[in-house]
C-alpha cells in the first residue's frame, strides 16, 4: 500500500516539474528575444507572420522545404501540437497537406512560444530583408514615441505658462483693483462732509435719498479727479518731450560749431560756448517754469478735488480745498403769471422739447455779475432738471439753447458731453458717459474743460408751482442748464424758463 502510494506522488509530482521547466524556459526565451529584437515575442511574431504572408512570392523565394517549415511552426504556434484526431481528413491526392501535417507532427511537444521563435530564427535565416525590416519599425517606433513624449513635454509647458500668465493677470487685476479702491476710499473720505451737507440741503429728512446722492457725488468726484491727473501727466509728457527735443537741437548745434575747423576766428569761437550756456540755463529755467505752470494749472482744473498727495500729507486737513457753494432752489405757486409773463415776452422764451431730446442751455458768467438766477416750468408733466458749471473762459456773452437727441452724431460737444443715458429717478450719471465718450474719441475728450455737478439731473414736478434757484458764481465760466425729455418715449413737454443774473 505504501509503495503504491509513493507512486501516485511520484506520478502527480513529474508533470508538475515538467510545466515548472516550461514556464522557466518560456520566460527566458521572451526575454532573450526582446532584448535581442526591441520587442515582445508575441508582437515580433506577428509583424513577422504578417511579412512573411506579404512578401511570399514577391520579395521572398523560398525553397518548398523552407515553407512547409515556416506553415509547421504556424500552426504549432497557432493550435498547439499535432494531434491526429483532431486533424482534418487528407484526400488520396493531398500531397502537399500530407507533407504540411508530417512537418507539423515533427515538432512534437514543443511550446507555443519556442514555435514562435522557431517561426522568427528561420525567417531571419532563410530571408536577409527582414531583420532590415524590423529595425526600421522599431526606429519608426523609437522616433513616433520620442515625438509624442516631446509633443507632450510642450504641451505641459504651455499650459504651465498660460496658467502663469492668468495668475500674472489676475494678480495684475487684483492689485489695480485694491489701488483703485484705496484711493476712491481717500478722496471719498475727503469729500464725505461737503457732500453730506450739501445731501441733507437737498433731500431734507430723507437719509437714503441723502446716501445715494453722496454716493452719486463721491462716484463723479473720482472720475473727474482721474480725469484731471490723466490729462496733466500728458501735458508733463509732452513737455519733456519738447525738452529732449531742444536738448537734441543744442547738441547738434554745437556739434556743428565744433566742425567748422580752426578757419573761424578766435572771437566767435569763445562766443559759442557762452552763447551755448546761456541756452541751457534758458531751458532749465523753462523747464522749472512749466513745471511750475503745469501744477498750477491742475491745481485750478481740479476746483474742489483736493490732490491725492496732499490727502496722504496733511491728513484730514482742508486749507487746499477749495469749495462749490451749493445751490439754493424753491419754488413759487404762481404759475399761470408766470407762463402768462414768458409767454408775452417778458422772459428768455418757450421751447418744446421733444421726446427723447435734452435742451442745454449755456450761460456765461457775466463780469459785472456775481450770481445766476433761474425758473423754469411746464405744461401738465414733468421735466428732467440739472445744472453744471464748465471751467472754460466764455467765447460769448450770449445765453444759447442746444438741443440734442438719440439719434444725433456721437461727437456732439455740448449734449453728447454731459447727457445722461439712466433713470432720471435715481440722479444723472454723467461720469460713467463721459468715461465712455472719452474713450471712443480720446482727442476730443482731452480737449474738454473740467465739469462740475452743481445740481445732478432728477425729475420735477414744475407743472403745479415755478421751480427757481440761484448759484454764487464760483468763478469765470459757463452754467449748463440741463432739461432732460431723454426718458419720454412718446409725450413731447412745453417748457417756460428765464435766467437772469444779480450784480
Amino acid at each position: 500500500m505504501e509503495g503504491a502510494a509513493d507512486n501516485r506522488a511520484k506520478s502527480l509530482s513529474a508533470p508538475t516539474t515538467a510545466t515548472s521547466a516550461t514556464t522557466a524556459t518560456t520566460t527566458t526565451t521572451a526575454s532573450t528575444i526582446a532584448e535581442k529584437w526591441g520587442f515582445p515575442l508575441q508582437e515580433l511574431y506577428r509583424m513577422a507572420f504578417t511579412f512573411y504572408k506579404q512578401n511570399s512570392g514577391k520579395a521572398i523565394h523560398l525553397s518548398y522545404e523552407d515553407n512547409l517549415k515556416l506553415i509547421a511552426f504556424k500552426q504549432q504556434a497557432s493550435l498547439g501540437p499535432f494531434n491526429t484526431t483532431h486533424a482534418p481528413a487528407l484526400g488520396v491526392l493531398d500531397v502537399i497537406g500530407r507533407d504540411r501535417q508530417q512537418h507539423w507532427q515533427l515538432l512534437g511537444d514543443i511550446s507555443r512560444e519556442q514555435a514562435m521563435e522557431g517561426f522568427i530564427d528561420l525567417l531571419d535565416t532563410m530571408c536577409s530583408a527582414f531583420r532590415p525590416y524590423i529595425e526600421a519599425v522599431r526606429q519608426n517606433r523609437d522616433t513616433t514615441l520620442k515625438a509624442d513624449l516631446k509633443r507632450m513635454e510642450q504641451e505641459k509647458e504651455e499650459r504651465t505658462k498660460r496658467e502663469r500668465e492668468q495668475k500674472e493677470l489676475l494678480e495684475e487685476g487684483y492689485k489695480e483693483e485694491l489701488q483703485r479702491r484705496q484711493l476712491q476710499d481717500a478722496l471719498n473720505k475727503q469729500t464725505y462732509q461737503q457732500f453730506k451737507l450739501y445731501a441733507e440741503k437737498q433731500f431734507p429728512g430723507n437719509p437714503e435719498q441723502q446716501a445715494v446722492l453722496i454716493h452719486q457725488l463721491q462716484r463723479e468726484h473720482y472720475h473727474q479727479y482721474m480725469q484731471q491727473l490723466h490729462m496733466h501727466n500728458q501735458n508733463q509728457e509732452r513737455e519733456k518731450e519738447k525738452d529732449k527735443e531742444c536738448v537734441q537741437g543744442l547738441m547738434q548745434s554745437q556739434s556743428q560749431v565744433q566742425g567748422q575747423g580752426q578757419g573761424q576766428s578766435q572771437g566767435n569761437n569763445n562766443n559759442n560756448p557762452s552763447d551755448l550756456t546761456n541756452a541751457m540755463e534758458n531751458l532749465q529755467l523753462n523747464e522749472f517754469e512749466a513745471q511750475q505752470h503745469g501744477q498750477g494749472q491742475l491745481q485750478l482744473q481740479e476746483g474742489p478735488i483736493q490732490s491725492l498727495e496732499n490727502d496722504h500729507v496733511a491728513g484730514d486737513e482742508y486749507d487746499d480745498y477749495v469749495m462749490i457753494r451749493p445751490a439754493k432752489i424753491w419754488t413759487r405757486p404762481d404759475i399761470e403769471q408766470f407762463k402768462t409773463e414768458v409767454s408775452a415776452g417778458d422772459g428768455d422764451g418757450v421751447i418744446t422739447i421733444g421726446h427723447g431730446d435734452t435742451v442745454t442751455v449755456r450761460v456765461p458768467t457775466n463780469s459785472n455779475g456775481k450770481c445766476i438766477f433761474w425758473e423754469f416750468a411746464t405744461d401738465n408733466y414733468d421735466i428732467g432738471f440739472g445744472i453744471y458749471f464748465e471751467w472754460a473762459k466764455p467765447v460769448t456773452n450770449e445765453v444759447t439753447v442746444h438741443v440734442s437727441d438719440s439719434d444725433e452724431d456721437e461727437d456732439c460737444v455740448d449734449e453728447d458731453y454731459l447727457s445722461t443715458t439712466e433713470d432720471l429717478e435715481s440722479g444723472g450719471s454723467l461720469s460713467q458717459h463721459q468715461d465712455r465718450h472719452a474713450l471712443n474719441n480720446p482727442s476730443v475728450a482731452a480737449a474738454k474743460a473740467p465739469i462740475s455737478i452743481i445740481v445732478p439731473i432728477y425729475r420735477r414736478e414744475c407743472y403745479n408751482e415755478v421751480y427757481v434757484g440761484s448759484h454764487s458764481y464760483p468763478g469765470e465760466g459757463v452754467y449748463l442748464l440741463k432739461f432732460d425729455n431723454s426718458y419720454s418715449i412718446w409725450r413731447s413737454k412745453t417748457l417756460y424758463y428765464r435766467v437772469y443774473y444779480e450784480r
